[in-house]
């Protein structure tokens, strides 16, 4: 399998994920939230600063389809997460020393004499 095949197989499985196998989540509290409420530590709970973005509470706001709204956030999602980490990755990539890159284009030219 090429690279670029690799790739665009990850995409698709990614966005299937995040757009449509995503609505068949649990919608009950995770171990977390459970103990958080038997506890009684989620009386204190807050909203959260962010919670009334575009992107708050796993939809997009302005689109009335439910479904829709939260297989969108997905996607949405998952190019964010896509164009940081490959800008993250292209910023930091190994790249050649300066002195064997110059060692490569003398070596070049010099046959071209």
């Amino acid at each position: 399998m090429t690279t670029k095949r690799f790739f665009a197989a990850f995409l698709l499985v990614s966005l299937v994920l995040a757009g449509i196998v995503s609505h068949y989540a649990s919608g009950s509290p995770d171990g977390l939230e459970k103990v958080a409420e038997e506890e009684g530590i989620s009386a204190e709970e807050k909203d959260h600063a962010l919670g009334d973005s575009p992107l708050g509470d796993y939809g997009v706001e302005g689109v009335g389809n439910e479904w829709a709204s939260v297989g969108l956030s997905g996607v949405i999602g998952v190019g964010a997460v896509l164009l940081v980490g490959g800008g993250l990755f292209w910023a930091v990539r190994g790249r050649e020393p300066a002195g064997e890159a110059r060692e490569k284009a003398s070596a070049g030219s010099s046959g071209q004499d």
